[in-house]
């Protein structure tokens, strides 16, 4: 169980409880009503409250968060952890882990790895991911270690990744391009104007005649966003057999998640962590350079 306890401010005198967590706090509204299902799920002064009682100024407020029920296979594969407190975990994931557990994918995904990492701790084995990056995509992937964190950064992880497509860029771009899934049983995707809205921009590091480092920074969230929008442009990432050709020297695309930022879901500090581009991705750049 995860607590999180206020002493309620001077501005928030003669307000209720629900304004202090939802509007202050900015707490799910499902996660908010979930609270009263639990036996003393939000006290004040230790006493139960409910959502109309009005908090003063000193008072304090708790929160008892429960683990949930829903819980993954653990597994013994090692994790490369960036960052960890009570409320988050910062993973720097390989490019060859699946995120989540798929009817291919049963005990050898991150989130199985994640759970064995929790449960060693004597942690509830549970996976919450905020955002998810493919399989053959490296990089940073933030995950929550509670309902209340789930909720509190879902949609607000600001993200640059590093790129390698297969074309010249010398200057700052953006791809306003929609992304359909022509087969809802395939994960293909394509650029398609009956799709939804994605916008890529992206900003050249360095660049030669066949290739670009590229740092990129999403608007929108699309599966394979930026994958199809470079296959669009006709310079599909390196080693990326879906929307390209294989590479002998990558053996998936060429993408790497570099950054997360966020406001840390209670602390409010904003934070940021940075994953190292991978070997596999440096020695590309190396021959690219040398060509």
């Amino acid at each position: 169980m995860r607590i999180l306890e206020y002493i309620i401010p001077e501005e928030f005198d003669g307000k209720t409880v629900e304004s202090f967590l939802r509007g202050y706090k900015k707490m799910s509204l499902a996660l908010f009503r979930s609270q009263k299902r639990v036996p003393d799920g939000i006290t004040l002064n230790g006493i139960h409250t409910r959502s109309v009682d009005k908090i003063h100024t000193g008072d304090i407020l708790r929160v008892n968060i429960p683990d949930d029920e829903k819980v993954s296979i653990p597994s013994s594969y090692p994790l490369d952890i960036i960052y960890e407190d009570e409320d988050i975990l910062v993973i720097n994931k390989p490019a060859d882990l699946p995120m989540h557990e798929s009817h291919n994918h049963q005990g050898d995904t991150l989130a199985n790895a994640v759970a064995g990492y929790l449960v060693k701790k004597g942690k509830p084995a549970v996976f919450r991911a905020v955002g998810r990056l493919d399989k053959g995509t490296s990089g940073a992937v933030l995950c929550a270690l509670n309902t209340f964190a789930a909720s509190k950064l879902s949609g607000k992880i600001e993200k640059e990744y590093l790129a390698v497509p297969t074309g010249k860029y010398t200057e700052n771009g953006t791809v306003d391009k929609p992304i359909y899934r022509p087969d809802p049983i395939k994960t293909y995707r394509t650029a398609d104007d009956r799709g939804d809205r994605a916008v890529t921009h992206f900003f050249p590091q360095e660049w030669g005649e066949d290739y670009s480092l590229l740092l990129i920074r999403l608007e929108t969230g699309r599966t394979h966003q930026i994958r199809v929008h470079f296959a669009f442009l006709g310079t599909p990432l390196y080693g990326d057999t879906m929307y390209g050709t294989a590479d002998k020297d990558i053996g998936r695309q060429a993408l790497h998640c570099r950054s997360l930022s966020f406001v840390h879901p209670v602390t409010e500090k904003r934070m940021t962590f940075e994953a190292e581009m991978p070997e596999d991705m440096k020695r590309l750049l190396e021959r690219l350079r040398e060509e």
